[in-house]
This record gives structure tokens, C-alpha cells and sequence, in this order.
């Protein structure tokens, strides 16, 4: 079972403007927004990510981020989006969820040492902390997240 997190507050950085904001861990499931832009920190929705909102999730946030490194050419990738998802979803308000086109940013694919796609790694606390690639069901992509990151309770 994962560890959990024991903190009153987290940081996030929102996946738009990558400004980072400190959210009450009794608020996580409540869809919290920015306090600079407005946008949603934790929709249950797969955020769609630029290099610097990349950098600030992956580099800031205190909760665990799993970012699909996928393009739009890509068969499984494509296949694995509604999984994906739904993973999101189920777990809104412990776990966060983003892509990355790697394809419109090719720097970040050789940057995160990306050689097959789809790929996922999930980053917490400001480092990598866990990564597997190829196309998964939700089941084992949630289980992925909850084995390998620390979840707020």
C-alpha cells in the first residue's frame, strides 16, 4: 500500500500558467483553481501541458503528477487516451493528470529521455519517481499511480 501524504497543505502548480499555488489537503476534492489565472488544479481531467507547465508540475508539485508522453500519430497512444482518462478521474483529488505532445515539442521527448510512446512517468516532490511505457488499462495505470506515489488520504 502507498505511503500517504501528512501535510494540511500542498503545493500545485496550475497546468496553465505554471504558477504555483498552496492548497488545504481538505480542499483536493473540492476542485480547487488557480489563484492567478482561475483554471482548475485538480478537475478529474487530463490536462493538456506546454514544456514550462511540464517543468513547474514536475519540478513543484507536492502530490503525485502523471504526465502521458504521447503524439498524435501514435496508434496505442490514441488508444489509451479514454483510459487514461479514466484513471484521472477515479483519482480526482489524490493524483493529478497530464499529456505532452511530443510531437509539438520534440525537445521534451530527448529532455525526459522518452524512446517509445506512449510512455508515462509520474513525478512527485519535484523528481521523477516512477515510469512505464506502453498502453495500459485504467485499472493498471491507477494502480501504477497508487503503488508508486504518496496520495493524500
Amino acid at each position: 500500500m502507498a505511503a500517504t501524504l501528512a501535510k494540511d497543505a500542498v503545493k500545485m502548480a496550475c497546468p496553465v500558467c505554471a504558477q504555483v499555488n498552496r492548497v488545504p489537503t481538505s480542499k483536493l476534492g473540492a476542485g480547487p483553481k488557480c489563484g492567478t489565472c482561475g483554471e482548475p488544479l485538480m478537475s478529474g481531467k487530463v490536462s493538456e501541458l506546454d514544456p514550462n507547465a511540464l517543468a513547474a508540475l514536475s519540478r513543484k508539485d507536492d502530490l503525485p503528477v502523471l504526465v502521458d508522453f504521447w503524439a498524435p500519430w501514435c496508434g496505442p497512444c490514441r488508444m489509451m487516451a479514454p483510459e487514461f482518462a479514466k484513471a484521472a478521474q477515479a483519482l480526482k483529488g489524490r493524483a493529478r493528470f497530464a499529456k505532452i505532445n511530443t510531437e509539438e515539442y520534440p525537445n521534451v521527448s530527448m529532455k525526459n529521455g522518452i524512446r517509445g510512446i506512449p510512455a508515462l512517468i509520474l513525478y512527485q516532490g519535484g523528481k521523477e519517481v516512477a515510469r512505464i511505457a506502453g498502453a495500459r488499462p485504467a485499472k493498471d495505470i491507477i494502480a501504477f499511480v497508487e503503488q508508486n506515489g504518496k496520495l493524500p488520504a
